[in-house]
């Protein structure tokens, strides 16, 4: 999964990346809805829009991806349908809970130190491993995630990761 924050930068990593995330927490409702739709319009993979059901609906995405302390799983699921529901989590705690409420997978981490994950303490490839085995859902790894670690992320048991440098 490719985080983007733009429609330019989702159209560059689209052909390396399964899916492509549009976060772009900064812009304004208007300018955000006009980035999705030429996105959805454009890409060649599936995009989910971080937190903004309202935008996955006016936009056509695949889904949405919600921070850990957003609005629940369900409540996603009562907005936008059977379209993918992700949540972002920190915990196996997290991860279970997400599960339980019918997310279709989870992001998990920082598993390493990462620039854009500063202020969290990384959580390390046994964290990610715990993570993979405690819920049935696909776990994606997040948090310095590297062409060298994902060999790492798989092992763990993860079935992909989340980047946004990597993709840069």
């Amino acid at each position: 999964m490719a985080i983007v924050s733009s429609a330019e930068a989702g159209l560059r990593a689209a052909p390396r990346a399964t899916i492509l995330q549009l976060r772009a927490p900064g812009f304004h409702t208007v300018d955000l809805e006009r980035e999705a739709s030429a996105l959805v319009g454009s890409s060649t993979v599936p995009v989910v829009i971080s937190s903004r059901c309202d935008l996955v609906l006016a936009c056509g995405a695949a889904g949405v991806n919600l921070p850990e302390r957003d609005i629940s799983t369900r409540d996603a699921r009562t907005l936008i349908g059977e379209r993918l529901v992700g949540r972002s989590v920190h915990s196996l705690e997290g991860a279970r809970a997400a599960e339980a409420e019918g997310a279709d997978y989870v992001i998990f981490g920082p598993v390493w130190p990462s620039a854009t994950h500063q202020g969290g303490d990384a959580v390390g490839v046994e964290a990610l491993a715990r993570v993979a085995r405690g819920v049935r859902i696909p776990v994606l790894a997040i948090g310095g995630v590297t062409e060298d670690r994902i060999e790492e992320c798989q092992l763990a048991g993860a079935a992909g990761y989340a980047a946004i440098g990597l993709f840069e």
